[in-house]
Parts: C-alpha cells; sequence; structure tokens
C-alpha cells in the first residue's frame, strides 16, 4: 500500500461554498440525488462439487477450483462475464466520470525521484503529470539540461511495460535494466551504453527477484528455470540460481554463480559494494530472515565465506569502508542496529556494534554519506532522520516538517552533498538537499498541484484492540469536519510481513477529504512499524491479533463519531487483501463497503502457486496440521456463509503473478454465491496489468476513480463536482 476548504475553479463554479457552510450545499443535493440501487445480475459460475481435499481428516470442499486454470476458455468467459457486469454497474454511477477528471486534475503534477550520483553524473527519474511511466534522465550538473536515458512510455503502445531493476558499471558507461511486461515479475534484462546511446545485443530472459550487480565487465543476476507453457503466471517459482552475464556474449553462456538444487524454494540474490570489492550473496526461504555470504574479488577465492547460514535473522550491507562491512540487522536486536564487520575476521564473535538498538524506534535504513551516517528510523509509525560519525557517535536529529516518511538517503562517502524525499498523507514527495557538514536541508524540488493541504490535518491516535493491546491510527479528515458519524471515511491497512505503512500521499485520497471524507491507516500488529515483535504477534497462530486491531480500529472511528458502519469502508491490498476479506467474514454488521484488493484470499491453496510458498513464514502452511487449524478458522474463502455482506469491489488483475488471481475468482463467486441482501459484490478483472508495479497511470486513474465512485455512492454521498 504514501487539508484544508478547497476552493478550486471546477466546471466553471468557484466552490467558495466549501470555505463557510460545507454541510448545506451537501444536505441539498442528497435531497436532489436519487441514489437507487443499481440492479446486477451475476453471471452464472460453474460449481463442481466434486472437488474435495482432505486435511487431518476434515474434508474441504473447493467447487470454484476450475479458475485457477487462468487459461482455460472457460475461465476466460467467466473473467470476460464479470467485467461486463462490474463495468455496467459502474458506468451508471452519475459522477463516476467527474471523479476521474477531478482526479486528473489532482494527479497531474510533476513527480521527481531523489537524485544520485554515479561516476560524477546526476540521475533522477521525472513524471511530467499524466505520463504512463516516469522517465529515467541524467545531468552532468544539477542546473544542467537533463538528458533522457530511458523512457520506458516508449517500451509499449499502451504504457503497460515498465522499467524494473537498474545497475550501472563501476565507470558509468553501461546501464543494465530490466523491464516488465504487463505488471508480471518475470523481467527481461537489456545493456545501454550511455557513451554512445547505443542498445546492446544483450538480452536476458527468466529473470526474476533480481539485482542487477557489476564487476568488472559484467554483472550477477537472478533467474529461474523457463517455466512449462501456458504457466508462466501460476506455476512454482522453484531452482532459483544467481548467474553472472559478461557483456556482449549470449545468455548461454553465462556463467552459474550459485544455486541449491537440495533446497529447490530457496531464492538467492547477488550485491557488489560500490567499489566492486565484494560480491555478497544471500539466500531467504520466506519474506523474513536471509543468510549472507562474501567473496571479495580481488582475491580470486572460488568460495563464499558465511556470515550467517540461517534464516533466524535479516542481514543487509550498507557499505564497505576499508575492509569492513557495515551491516543493517536485527540479529540481537528486534529494531535493529548497525554493525561493523571486519573482513578479514568475518566471525560473529568480533562483530563490532556501531549504532546500537533503539529501544523504542525501529532502524529502517542509512547509507555513508560526505564521511557520516544518515540513519532513517521509524518512531511511532512516522519518520525520524539521524545522523552518526563513521564511528557510531550522534550528532543530531535532522528536523522534519511535520508526520511523514524519509525516503532513502541518497549520497556518495566523500560527497558533503546528500539528498532525500520526504511525502506526507498531505504533501507528495518533496526532495530535499542534506549538508552533511552542517546538517542544513533545503527544498531542491517541491511539487506543485491543484489541492492546498491547508484545511486539512492528521492526527496520530492511540486505540485499544481485543486484547487490550495500544495501537496507533492516523487520521486524515477536514480540520472542522463535523462529528456526527455521517463522514464517509475510508480505512486501510496491511499487518503483514514486516512492512510498515507510513505517510504518503495519493491523489485518490485527496478528493475524498475534498468531499468531507475522511482517510485513516490503522497501524495494525504483523507489519514492522515497531520492530520484530511487533510483527511476530501477527504470524502464524496469532494472525488473528491483525484482524482484532483492524476491526478494533472500525470500531473507534464509529464510537468517536467520525463515522456510522453504513459510511465505513475499508481498503487492502495483497496481504492487506487477506485483511478486508477476513473483516467483512467476520463481521460484515461493521462496515458499508469493502475493497479487497489482489489479495491473499485462499488459506489453504496459496503457497502451491508462484512464490506463495514464501510467506509461509507469516502465514503458516495447511499441510501442517496446527497452523492448518488456524488457517481454517479465517481464510477468508473458506469463511463465506450465508449473509447479508457489505457492498464489495474485487479487484485483481490477469497477468499478477504475485498473489494469483484465482484467489480472487474463487472469492468472489463465493460471496455472490452466499450474498443474502441487497449490496452488489463485483469483481474489477484489469487487463494487461500485475500486482501493482509499474501500472500505467492510465490504469491507476481508471481504477481510484472506479472505487471512489463505488464507495460514496454506495454510501448514498453525493460529490462536490
Amino acid at each position: 500500500m504514501y487539508k484544508f476548504i478547497f476552493c478550486a475553479l471546477l466546471s466553471g463554479i468557484i466552490m467558495t461554498a466549501l470555505s463557510c457552510n460545507q454541510n448545506t450545499p451537501n444536505q441539498s443535493k442528497t435531497a436532489a440525488m436519487d441514489f437507487k440501487p443499481i440492479p446486477v445480475t451475476y453471471p452464472a459460475t460453474r460449481k463442481d462439487t466434486t472437488v474435495t481435499d482432505t486435511y487431518f481428516g476434515q474434508n474441504i470442499k473447493d467447487p470454484y477450483r476450475w479458475l485457477e486454470d487462468d487459461q482455460s476458455e472457460e475461465t476466460k468467459d467467466w473473467v470476460r462475464r464479470q467485467n461486463l457486469v462490474t463495468q455496467g454497474f459502474l458506468s451508471q454511477i452519475p459522477y463516476r466520470d467527474k471523479i476521474q477528471t477531478r482526479l486528473e486534475q489532482i494527479w497531474n503534477f510533476e513527480k521527481f525521484s531523489t537524485p544520485y550520483k554515479k561516476a560524477n553524473r546526476y540521475f533522477f527519474f521525472k513524471n511530467d503529470g499524466l505520463q504512463n511511466q516516469s522517465v529515467f534522465y541524467m545531468q552532468d550538473q544539477l542546473d544542467s539540461q537533463p538528458k533522457v536515458v530511458l523512457d520506458p512510455n516508449q517500451f509499449s503502445a499502451d504504457g503497460t511495460t515498465s522499467l524494473g531493476e537498474t545497475g550501472f558499471s563501476k565507470d558509468g558507461r553501461y546501464l543494465a535494466y530490466s523491464t516488465s511486461e504487463g505488471g508480471s515479475d518475470w523481467r527481461t534484462i537489456y545493456v545501454k551504453d550511455l557513451q554512445t546511446g547505443e542498445l546492446l545485443s544483450d538480452k536476458l530472459i527468466w529473470a526474476k527477484f533480481t539485482g542487477l550487480a557489476w564487476a568488472e565487465d559484467g554483472f550477477y543476476y537472478s533467474r529461474y528455470p523457463e517455466p512449462k507453457a501456458g504457466g508462466a503466471l501460476t506455476e512454482a517459482n522453484r531452482f532459483g540460481a544467481i548467474w553472472y552475464h559478461k557483456l556482449g556474449t549470449p545468455q548461454s553462456a553465462d556463467k552459474l554463480v550459485y544455486d541449491d538444487k537440495k533446497h529447490p524454494n530457496y531464492y538467492f540474490g547477488a550485491q557488489t559494494t560500490e567499489d566492486e570489492r565484494f560480491l555478497l550473496l544471500s539466500s531467504s526461504e520466506s519474506t523474513s530472515g536471509n543468510t549472507l555470504a562474501f567473496k571479495d574479488l580481488t582475491k580470486n577465492q572460488d568460495k563464499f565465506t558465511p556470515l550467517s547460514t540461517n534464516f533466524d535473522n535479516d542481514y543487509q550491507v550498507i557499505d564497505n569502508v576499508e575492509g569492513k562491512l557495515i551491516l543493517l540487522t536485527n540479529f540481537g536486536a528486534p529494531n535493529q542496529q548497525l554493525m561493523l564487520v571486519d573482513t578479514e575476521h568475518p566471525e560473529q564473535k568480533n562483530w563490532q556494534v556501531l549504532v546500537a538498538e533503539d529501544p523504542s524506534d525501529v532502524l529502517q535504513g542509512a547509507s555513508v554519506c560526505g564521511g557520516k551516517l544518515a540513519c532513517t528510523y521509524l518512531h511511532n509509525a512516522s519518520s525520524a532522520l539521524r545522523v552518526f560519525t563513521l564511528e557510531g557517535q550522534p550528532i543530531k536529529e535532522v528536523i522534519l516538517p511535520e508526520l511523514g516518511s524519509v525516503g532513502a538517503v541518497n549520497g556518495k562517502k566523500d560527497d558533503p552533498q546528500a539528498f532525500f524525499s520526504f511525502s506526507s498523507f498531505l504533501r507528495p514527495a518533496t526532495i530535499y538537499t542534506l549538508d552533511m557538514n552542517t546538517l542544513e536541508t533545503k527544498v531542491f524540488k517541491a511539487p506543485k498541484l491543484d489541492f492546498n493541504p491547508d484545511a486539512y490535518t492528521t492526527e496520530q491516535i492511540w486505540y485499544t484492540s481485543k486484547d487490550g493491546t495500544k495501537v496507533p491510527m492516523f487520521i486524515t479528515r477536514k480540520k472542522n469536519i463535523a462529528f456526527d458519524g455521517r463522514n464517509p471515511t475510508l480505512l486501510y491497512g496491511y499487518g503483514g510481513f514486516n512492512i510498515p505503512v507510513t505517510p504518503a500521499f495519493s491523489a485518490s485520497r485527496a478528493a475524498l477529504l475534498e468531499n468531507n471524507g475522511i482517510y485513516a491507516v490503522a497501524n495494525i500488529r504483523g507489519g514492522g512499524e515497531f520492530g520484530e515483535k511487533w510483527h511476530k504477534a501477527g504470524t502464524k497462530c496469532q494472525k488473528q491479533n491483525v484482524f482484532d486491531d483492524f476491526i478494533a480500529a472500525a470500531e473507534y472511528l464509529v464510537e468517536k463519531k467520525y463515522t456510522s458502519p453504513d459510511r465505513l469502508a475499508i481498503q487492502g491490498g495483497s496481504n492487506g487483501g487477506l485483511l478486508v476479506g477476513a473483516c467483512m467474514t467476520q463481521r460484515p454488521d461493521l462496515f458499508g463497503v469493502c475493497f479487497p484488493q489482489v489479495g491473499v484470499l485462499d488459506m489453504l491453496r496459496y503457497h502451491q502457486f508462484t512464490i506463495g510458498y514464501a510467506w509461509a513464514v507469516d502465514y503458516g502452511r495447511s499441510d501442517n496440521q496446527e497452523e492448518f487449524n488456524c488457517l481454517i478458522k479465517y481464510s477468508p474463502l473458506h469463511n463465506v456463509k450465508k449473509t447479508g455482506y457489505p457492498a464489495t469491489m474485487i479487484t485483481t488483475a490477469d497477468h499478477d503473478d504475485r498473489v494469483v488471481p484465482a484467489h480472487s475468482f474463487k472469492f468472489a463467486a463465493a460471496v455472490q454465491e452466499h450474498q443474502q441482501g441487497p449490496n452488489p459484490v463485483l469483481i474489477r478483472i484489469e487487463t494487461s496489468a500485475g500486482h501493482g508495479a509499474g501500472k500505467p497511470t492510465s490504469k491507476l486513474l481508471e481504477e481510484a476513480a472506479d472505487v471512489l465512485a463505488f464507495m460514496l455512492y454506495q454510501m448514498k454521498m453525493p460529490t462536490i463536482y
């Protein structure tokens, strides 16, 4: 899954009424607009009652198993008919097009990434506003004319082929980059000569979850065996390996660097330090915990030297300083710390603490800039930026504008100028310079958009979950909002894989706020807001804590009269889609609208597709009896019953090979079958799109408009447009 009285010129009308009495115009609109239920007839979905699996003596029916075959003509026809129903429904919402027009106006501002320096040139991404994909630029000086390096908008006619990873040769002449088609996790790798502008003949296929780590005249990357015909988007990804590609040679000549045939589910990553002295090898079997080994490339070593050989902790190499590796790790420190490893004496007993763990705040990242350490922390789910000496002594905390999120600090070891981005719920990413000598910041690039945040506010409250745990929640709203329980409210959450949800700007949230809406983000257990303990408290047989935290957030919003159940929507994607699916099946009475997006919804079979097996560290698996007994209690697909569910729009995409669309297909069929009330249950299936990364702006806008229009119409809320 990153507020003010808005006076704007819309359709030739200045909405000055918003700065005085906000309720009167909306009340009159409510009276004038007839929110008639839009009739919906669901396509017939075949049930195969013969499909049954037995888990530890329990027979579990799976009548929609056939929908897992996304290549079958029957499934393709089902997708087509469902999309016809959904688009037919959405087209009847009278203000849907006006919402999209307004979203385009807010969205249409210049967006810059944080620049970084490579071989004395600066590189950055920029989107002019509504470009489908951001363009990659370089410039010799910060004030010189930027030159286009890569324009992903030229990769495909419809903007659905996106740029993935990038990696530079040490001298900065060659750029290796990957592309993704239709949002898939599969990558194709190319190489460009930045001196001549020529695209080289090198082309590597079937790369996935890869880096591009240069050393001498080639680079290391990760790839998998070619999948079977028709299985690229669903087949389990096994037997990954690290390969080395030398420029100018065919992929068939690539050198196998590392694999592990005994552990086909392990996946591997390769990294080289900036000076290309050390090759770093990591492996993992899940989303948490990794091994780490290194090889000194200046010594022609055949074998890697291990630093960690189990998956108990996370290890990330930040940099190397005079042959010593700086590690960011939760080894001995649930909130993470920096450790120093002498590569001449790499045994763990010789590791030194460089920056000790903060008992309250989570160390998220670090970089060596201008002879100092710039460290980003999470303090109560928002960012803090602190600078230390290279010996680990604290120097200063950099003052930030408001509650928000700091992006990675980019700089060079010997260059006093660094850059970072900062964003909040009310302001998109602004790029700042950070003088590593004085530690003063200045605005480098600030976006200008058609939205004035000054009539809105973000507050952070703490509420009590079911078991007494205190959980924080960000609430962004108009400053003068009425606490009458009638405000349209969108509650968002994730709660998994040690991933924190921190403040971020969204044009679609801005449009909700303009319409007297409230946007709430609950920082529930399972995420990374408070370190590994917070994460573990929401995993495996403790996963119900995640749902309890989210339900308690909803109950708080209702109790404090921010909203009421009929005007409360919940939304989450991926693991957050599981969150929404579980909460709507457990408490259908508490929500008016539900948006499970690209969700993990079949908890008994998720591990059988693509990279799903790697999520078992958070979820557990159905082939383990104890874990099965927990999974079956909350698996959204298996807890659908005959009852009245909230208005629901499930969203997925045909090229999602992270969380395969079968999850959403089967869940939609089950809820449509069991729905007892009048609320619609729709599924919106995007074409030529994947799990989310690289989705073109045009598709993002269309989906955001559909979601907001569906939400407001189901709540019988007019818009100001």
